[in-house]
């Protein structure tokens, strides 16, 4: 009978290996993902650097002719952008300290003290998060305005923090999961309580949980529109995405213009993300392997 042939050497086994494989596949994914990533935002760029009638020319012009800023003065002027801008940022902000004061304190909980069912607090939470939000609509609707909260950032603070806390609860369970138990008996040694345990020793220690959860939670709100548009009607009240829609003719739609304002709400969340990128990938990759 016929010996099988074996293939020992690395360079035997080579001979079978896929085309596909090795270090220009991987290239290749990653040029894909970061091209899926950035064309939308680069095609808006150069959107709101042409003008109205190189827009609609043909052929396409990929760059701009004549590259020309008026796009952005007459989206601050047309619009209140710079109201809208404000009203984002303190509803995301004031969002964000909500989420992660009651994450921090839920995450704490799940992950120090001796619950029962804990796996099922855990299941219930990720199962919270499932629920379509048109489907929470009405309800959020008439609670706020049955307490009279309808134009009020309250209108949005309260629903924002309630949509956060599952992924910033799971996100701060793991890294409190990760800190050994005895660094905070030693700090109640010493006369702390378990709340000054948890400001003083933990948090500290799960700094990049805590900023992965607060990105997550202020781009979130950030970006949300549908309770936004629904809970907020006022002129004065409208976030940033409903903002942007009011940019629009008559009969026509100014692209320019709105790809201007697009810009200008993608920037703020840009420059965030790109200071604390370290900690948010150190982040979520720590929180990944030790939770």
């Amino acid at each position: 009978m016929a010996a099988i042939p074996r293939f020992d050497h690395p360079a035997d086994k080579s001979l079978f290996a896929s085309p596909l494989e090795g270090p220009g596949l991987r290239l290749i994914a990653a040029a894909m993902v970061v091209f899926n990533g950035f064309f939308p935002a680069l095609w808006i760029l150069l959107t709101s650097l042409k003008g109205e009638a190189e827009l609609v020319s043909k052929p396409i012009t990929y760059l701009p002719a004549n590259p020309t800023l008026h796009n952005y003065v007459q989206a601050f002027t047309d619009q209140p952008l710079l109201r809208y801008l404000g009203n984002s940022f303190w509803v995301a902000l004031l969002a964000t300290i909500s989420s992660l004061v009651v994450s921090a304190l839920a995450a704490y909980a799940i992950a120090r003290l001796n619950l029962r069912h804990r796996q099922l607090i855990l299941t219930a939470i990720v199962a919270s998060s499932m629920f379509p939000l048109v489907t929470l609509l009405v309800p959020i609707f008439e609670t706020m305005r049955s307490f009279g909260l309808l134009n009020t950032y309250v209108a949005l603070v309260l629903p924002y923090t309630v949509l956060n806390l599952p992924v910033c609860t799971l996100v701060l369970v793991s890294f409190f999961q990760s800190i050994p138990k005895d660094l905070e008996n030693a700090a109640m040694i010493d006369g702390c309580t378990r709340m000054g345990a948890l400001v003083r020793v933990v948090l500290p220690l799960a700094a990049p949980g805590v900023f992965t959860a607060g990105i997550l939670a202020f781009v979130n709100s950030w970006d949300e529109f549908l309770l936004a548009l629904s809970l907020n009607s006022s002129a004065a009240m409208r976030t940033l995405p409903v903002g942007i829609t009011l940019y629009q003719g008559e009969f026509t739609f100014p692209w320019p213009i709105i790809s201007a304002a697009l810009i200008v709400a993608i920037v703020p969340v840009a420059v965030l993300i790109a200071i604390f990128q370290e900690r948010v990938v150190g982040g979520l990759t720590q929180g990944g392997l030790k939770g």
